[in-house]
């Protein structure tokens, strides 16, 4: 493994055949949670990892496929540097799993890079921020960098670039 990495976060889905009152239960009891400086309770935690490592494939958890295909194709662009996946909730690996891995493997630099582009949204304007200091609190000697947010230029230029493709009715979400 290189000294760098990359990280794509992406928000994570719960999958298709997990049963739905777990989903329930998890959300209730962060929603209880939120706004206090409580940790996690033994049955949150429980929750959050039986669907973090929930069997996946490609029919239960289509998310968790693309975004795997996507840090392939990035991969593959920016070889030799290695590519991995996090996710912020219902979905393994979490975005401290994935930073102790490269750190485990000799990572000393994390780039760190949401699929979550726009400006606004919670998880990447707080939790994954959040999540990344708590990264470097515990890895004080690794660089860990947030690219976020978007320059809006160079989404636009990205849309722009779609624009130009044949198709745009999501018959060729491979390529």
């Amino acid at each position: 493994m290189t000294a760098e990495a990359v990280l794509l976060v992406g928000h994570g889905g719960v999958p298709k055949d997990a049963p739905r009152e777990l989903v329930t239960e998890l959300k209730q009891l962060e929603k209880a949670r939120r706004g206090t400086a409580e940790p996690p309770s033994a049955r949150e935690v429980e929750l959050d990892r039986t669907l973090r490592e929930w069997p996946r494939n490609e029919r239960n958890d289509p998310y968790r496929a693309g975004l795997l295909r996507a840090a392939e194709a990035l991969g593959a662009r920016v070889a030799p540097v290695e590519v991995g996946v996090a996710f912020n909730e219902f979905c393994a690996p979490s975005i401290q799993d994935a930073i102790d891995r490269f750190v485990a493997h000799g990572v000393k630099r994390v780039r760190v890079i949401s699929v979550m582009v726009t400006p606004g949204g919670n998880h990447s304007e707080i939790d994954i921020p959040e999540e990344l200091a708590a990264a470097r609190t515990r890895h004080p000697g690794i660089s860990i960098d947030y690219l976020w947010p978007v320059d809006l230029d160079l989404l636009a230029d990205f849309f722009a670039r779609l624009l130009e493709q044949p198709s745009g009715d999501g018959s060729n979400p491979g390529s």
